[in-house]
């Protein structure tokens, strides 16, 4: 989920919240801390602050939490979150 509201400043700020109940591996909350502060810093966005926080749980017990595949899934719904904020004006 994707929160944004805008700031006052003239560059975009970023607050991540990966709860341990949803994944419960460090490992797991480190790497989606990662790809979403890489992803952030790839799109250009209006001055606003963006809260990006989990609300499903992350870990299948089918595939490791660190899985190609899984970094994958995660950056692009993380991608297409930032994107959508990229083309609105800031209110």
């Amino acid at each position: 989920m994707l929160y944004v509201r805008p700031n006052g400043l003239d560059h975009a700020r970023l607050g991540v919240v990966v709860a341990k109940r949803l994944a419960p591996r460090a490992l797991t909350r480190n790497m989606v801390k990662r790809l979403t502060r890489e992803l952030f810093r790839q799109t250009a966005l209006p001055a606003v602050d963006c809260i990006v926080r989990l609300t499903k749980p992350i870990n299948k017990r089918q595939q490791s939490a660190s899985s190609r595949a899984q970094k994958i899934r995660i950056a692009t719904e993380l991608k297409q979150l930032l994107e959508s904020q990229q083309a609105r004006p800031a209110r």
